[in-house]
């Protein structure tokens, strides 16, 4: 007898995770219409361009694909039935234009859907960080569009020298980390050289308000620093070492410098006596122009001692003169032998360990010559009072403002300046949940559009964030957010907590409906006022 198995139609069901939070907050930020005022298109097209971009937005945010694939994510996900885009329409061709549409009108995109954001979520503008990083990218690009961002070598973040990189520069508030100016760079461009241009789109942006603009060491320079108080904007960066010498910090003594009062976010757990600590005190420092004619830059500057970064810097040196110790000890026996069999090929092996182990300055070494064998002998050691020199810097660094100690006293410097990890944060999820890096695509402005089509799913990402961290103010973490346990909210546990959602279809003329979502899903759409149905 033949038995023949009964299987049902095949299923369609859809995953529909965070599409209908995407959706609500793109249309908060109204991105599909400022798109299609910058970017019109025939009125008989299938799509408009702001149509596709909230697509490639949603698809970031839920299930990063290759553009190639997105089709296929559309049909899989419920994408029809919350944009009311089909996915035969979205091809290879199709969002090929909407990123060159995109990319001629990138940055006054991001400008008018970042000035929405201002208004629709009431973001604090006082204090913005920025920050530049590399995207590197698959392709040798040999024919590239000048007028858009310029795949080059560089100095990869990722460490990746085999590869061309682009570069994105993002403006972050210290209000929720919230992403409000993006900006694609050449992947050769000078990071000192783009804070002007990032001043002014901050400044559009910003309209009559006033911010307190924070960076690395790359926002020091007399240019750059001339600029932004010319234009009456705050500033606050660490001094790099040709602005404050090592020389000037280990004169500092830390038993004078005054106590401050922060803790950071990593101790705020921890008994009082596992805590790191600060002290701090304060000068000025003067900054010579290019120029002889060019007036002198004096900066009030806050001398910060860290002991975690003191610590640090100990357990760093450690670890190199440890190993430094056993390549020269090495090197000291087998000065001589086949391997090292002249004076020329000790003394390259010497420099290679010093350069390499970053000892050049603390290692003192003699090759000699054996008066029997008449081969080279090597015999070397640390210079103690290099090494005092080199420890006596230890946990300080120096903070540039024009910020008045009425403003801000050395431990609010010291806050406003810790919250720079937010954009650091920031370009952890660009390049973590949004899946930014490595790209490929057919042309450099495709890159550059589709840059900024991340950047823009990264504002909603840090809008939705910000908003269930206010819902659940005072507390700061979430009962079963992560693994059952409680814990901070944060865009990426979010996003992947309402991941689950399904969208069952049922009869025919009947809507969908969306199976009963689990308590923690409830939770969080409950907390961002969303009715996925």
């Amino acid at each position: 007898m033949t038995v023949v198995a009964g299987y049902g139609p095949p299923s369609v069901e859809k995953m529909l995770g965070a599409l209908p939070v995407v959706r609500d907050f793109l249309r908060r930020l109204g991105v599909a219409s400022v798109v299609d005022r910058l970017c019109p298109v025939r009125e008989d097209a299938r799509l408009t361009h702001g149509q596709v971009i909230e697509v490639l937005i949603a698809n970031r945010l839920t299930c990063p694909t290759a553009m190639v694939r997105v089709a296929d994510w559309a049909a899989a996900w419920a994408v029809e039935e919350v944009f009311d885009v089909a996915a035969d329409a979205l091809n290879d061709d199709r969002i090929a234009r909407a990123l060159d549409a995109l990319a001629g009108q990138a940055e006054a995109v991001v400008g008018s859907v970042g000035a929405a954001a201002v208004t629709a979520f009431a973001l604090d503008l006082s204090q913005v960080h920025w920050d530049m990083t590399s995207i590197s990218l698959y392709g040798a690009y040999p024919q590239v569009d000048p007028g858009y961002a310029t795949p080059r070598h560089g100095h990869p973040k990722d460490r990746r020298p085999d590869l061309k990189q682009v570069q994105t520069g993002l403006g972050v508030l210290g209000d929720g980390g919230v992403p409000l100016v993006a900006k694609a760079y050449d992947g050769g461009a000078a990071e000192v050289s783009q804070v002007v241009g990032a001043l002014r789109a901050l400044q559009t942006v910003a309209g009559r308000r006033e911010f307190l603009l924070v960076g690395d060491t790359k926002l020091v320079s007399y240019g750059n620093l001339t600029e932004l108080a010319a234009a009456g904007t705050r500033f606050l960066a660490p001094a790099p070492k040709s602005v404050v010498p090592a020389a000037v910090l280990a004169a500092l003594d830390v038993t004078t410098a005054a106590p401050v009062d922060y803790v950071a976010v990593r101790d705020r757990e921890k008994f009082a006596h596992q805590r790191g600590f600060y002290r701090a005190c304060e000068g000025l420092t003067t900054m010579r122009g290019p120029r002889k004619n060019n007036p002198p830059l004096i900066l009030r500057t806050v001398y910060v001692w860290s002991s975690a970064r003191a610590q640090a810097a100990v357990s760093a040196r450690q670890l190199k003169l440890d190993k430094a110790r056993d390549e020269l000890d090495r090197l000291a026996r087998t000065a001589g032998t086949r391997y090292h069999p002249d004076d020329t090929a000790v003394r390259a092996r010497a420099e290679q360990v010093c350069r390499t182990r970053r000892v050049t300055a603390l290692a003192r070494y003699d090759i000699g010559l054996d008066p029997d064998s008449g081969k080279p002998t090597f015999t070397w050691a640390f210079d103690q009072t290099a090494l005092d020199a080199d420890a006596a810097t230890d946990g300080w660094y120096a903070l540039l403002t024009n910020l008045s100690a009425d403003e801000a006293d050395p431990a609010e410097v010291l806050r406003r300046y810790k919250g720079q990890e937010k954009v650091e944060r920031r370009y952890s999820d660009y390049k973590g949940p949004l899946a930014v890096a490595p790209l490929f695509l057919r042309t450099n402005q495709r890159i550059d559009g589709l840059i900024h089509v991340i950047c823009l799913a990264l504002l909603v990402f840090t809008l939705i964030e910000r908003a269930v961290r206010q819902a659940i103010a005072p507390a700061e973490k979430l009962p079963g957010l992560y693994a059952g346990r409680p814990a901070r909210p944060t865009g990426r546990l979010i996003l992947e907590a309402l991941a689950p959602l399904r969208l069952v279809p049922t009869a025919a003329g009947q809507p969908a409906y969306i199976p009963r979502p689990g308590p923690l899903q409830q939770h969080l759409l409950d907390l961002l006022g969303i009715d996925p149905t």
